[in-house]
């Protein structure tokens, strides 16, 4: 082997392999451990490391806070300091403002898109006011500056619920705090008892007791994240926000442990006594591991999962391979070819990890949501690239893995912006044998209709702007995406079917033309036509080319554009805001389309596309010494 392969592997391999971002703090304290605490929000048990990252990706994009002096705290660093020291936090910039008339009414520096709550905090009540507005006009008639209102006024609100998730934000002393109203609730409850019985009672004691009483029920409503876990005698989904659980002391409880070890660990993050917060967040692991083994191990593992980024990883591994690929055919090195392959192998099996590990966290089928299908899209296609490269060993197998691998990680990467991408599953697409086998089976339908417009993509740029597209070429690339289409209308078409089957059990019809339907079927419907005129010579290879990339239209209206739709009961999200990017992708294939039906004098590559004779396989491309 090349020892430039050799090495460029093993650097592949090491990193592949590293430890996962444990995220440190910024601070003097540690918060690797607080990020793996388990809690409930969106339905299901997941670390507050998820709720952290879940929620900055929506109001600020990334995953990470960035601070003055190139320096930058992590999701996990932001939250803790949201939940137990606001003040701190109100500072961050971590709202996102791109509009240039919304920057105007809020009377913010055009020349800046990130803003700090405390910026916003003189323009609340505005907001709220024009949000109320905007939200009684309908979803398809907003103008761009009123969605990014709403959205603006959705992340204000998120965020004062997360920040009181823990204690009310203008408590000076917390764990002082819960002492006094342990100590004043049953004097308070008998006081409010007294009044309602129009009996004499301490005003002063009532008064007291009252403000307690309204402040945590006030958190109780509003509180976003479920902190406090069930108790032994309570069902095991009966978790409760801090507000909840202190609501229920007058009535003769007392204050939850849990409540007590996040009071703990409040007082010491704001004294940044980083060994009295170990102590605080030992005692309550320690509590967990009794009480709540199983709810820790999930929230553990779904910790490491989102430091180990192996989705992150993959798409860096899939860049590489693309550059590869290119310097390959710049100098016809096959070490080079040899190394991008190699590298494909290293992201596949990442891909492959982070998928696996999904499923396992989820106890789900591979594709549950858009998220998900962009992520198995992208592992479909690349496993039949690899496959692909094997036999054709020119790079053309492996670039196409890359780039589809690249940008269905981009995809999952924006659509990840919309929430949680591991949320409960709606009650409709409750696990079941035909929903698991209709979405990985209708997705691999999706996977092979892109790869063989991505190998029609590159034959037509190779005929019209290089002289590589030999007549051997031309013929393996002709039957590479005539054998991929075949592929992808036989898994569309099964898929469609077992989803019939899915819908009669699910609404009690096979089918009900809804627009979703529609679009599988016209997935089928394409390629059947595409083999028909293929097989009957009724197109050419350019011909099947072009028809291969309008399936690259068809499929991604299918995918993407009938949930856009905002009708029909496949449309689980309305995401306007992929329109623009659904147009340019569209617009690009019609341009491509359109280099495709040149006229064959105007192709570089005119003259070597002579098939050769019937039967015979074409030998490997010729290559320059």
């Amino acid at each position: 082997m090349n020892p430039r392969l050799l090495h460029l592997l093993t650097l592949a391999v090491g990193y592949w392999l590293t430890s996962e971002n444990s995220g440190a703090a910024a601070g003097s304290i540690p918060l690797k451990d607080f990020g793996g605490l388990p809690v409930l929000m969106n339905g299901r048990i997941q670390p507050m490391d998820s709720v952290a990252r879940n929620n900055l990706l929506q109001f600020r994009t990334k995953q990470t806070v960035a601070l003055e002096g190139g320096k930058s705290i992590t999701a996990n660093q932001w939250l803790a300091e949201l939940m137990m020291k606001p003040s701190l936090a109100d500072t961050r910039k971590v709202f996102r403002i791109d509009h240039i008339e919304l920057l105007g009414l809020l009377k913010l520096p055009t020349e800046d898109k990130y803003f700090a709550y405390n910026q916003l905090t003189n323009s609340l009540e505005e907001i709220a006011k024009q949000a109320q507005r905007v939200s009684q006009v309908g979803t398809k008639e907003r103008s761009a500056f009123e969605r990014q209102l709403l959205k603006l006024a959705s992340a204000i609100r998120q965020y004062q619920r997360l920040r009181i998730s823990i204690c009310p934000e203008d408590t000076p002393d917390w764990p002082a705090e819960l002492k006094e109203f342990q100590k004043l609730a049953g004097p308070g409850a008998a006081a409010v008892h007294a009044q309602q019985q129009g009996k004499e009672f301490d005003k002063a004691v009532f008064q007291r007791f009252a403000d307690f009483v309204n402040r945590y029920d006030a958190m109780a409503g509003e509180a976003a994240v479920l902190m406090i876990p069930p108790g032994p005698s309570m069902p095991k989904d009966g978790w409760r926000n801090t507000g909840a659980a202190l609501m229920d002391i007058p009535r003769g409880g007392t204050i939850p442990p849990v409540v007590e070890f996040y009071a703990r660990m409040t007082a010491a993050f704001r004294a940044d006594n980083a060994p009295e917060f170990q102590n605080a967040l030992a005692a309550y692991q320690g509590w967990l591991a009794q009480n709540m083994p199983g709810e820790l191990g999930k929230s553990g593992k779904e910790y490491f999962f989102n430091n180990f980024e192996p989705f992150y990883k993959a798409t860096a591994l899939y860049l590489v391979a693309f550059l590869l690929v290119c310097l390959f055919w710049v100098f016809w090195a096959e070490w080079l070819r040899k190394a991008a392959y190699g590298l494909l192998f290293l992201a596949l099996a990442m891909h492959t990890f982070g998928l696996v590990f999904r499923m396992v966290l989820e106890s789900r089928p591979p594709v549950t949501n858009l998220y998900s299908s962009a992520v198995f899209i992208g592992w479909g296609a690349v496993l039949l690239g690899i496959f692909l490269e094997k036999f054709c060993r020119d790079g053309m197998g492996v670039i196409v893995s890359a780039c589809l691998g690249f940008a269905t990680q981009i995809i999952a990467h924006n659509l990840a912006m919309g929430g949680d991408t591991m949320e409960m599953m709606r009650a409709v697409l409750d696990n079941n044998f035909w929903l698991a086998t209709h979405v990985v089976t209708i997705t691999f339908g999706y996977s092979a209709n892109f790869a063989a417009g991505l190998f029609a993509i590159f034959y037509l740029l190779r005929g019209v702007f290089t002289r590589s597209l030999t007549a051997a070429s031309a013929v393996m690339l002709e039957r590479i995406v005539y054998g991929i289409i075949c592929f992808a209308t036989f898994f569309s078409f099964i898929g469609t079917v077992l989803g019939g089957i899915w819908a009669d059990q699910s609404w009690g019809r096979f089918w009900g033309w809804d627009p979703k339907e529609n679009g599988a079927l016209i997935i089928v419907l394409w390629n059947a036509a595409i083999l028909h005129a293929h097989w009957d010579r009724l197109v050419q290879a350019r011909g099947l080319m072009n028809m291969a990339i309008i399936g690259n239209i068809i499929t991604s209206f299918s995918w993407f554009g009938v949930n856009m739709l905002g009708v029909g009961l496949h449309s689980y999200g309305f995401m306007d805001q992929a329109f623009l990017w659904l147009v340019l992708f569209i617009t690009s294939q019609v341009v491509l389309i359109g280099v495709g039906l040149l006229p064959q004098s105007y192709w570089r590559s005119a003259k070597p596309l002579e098939p050769p004779k019937p039967g015979s396989l074409p030998p490997p491309a010729a290559r320059p010494a």
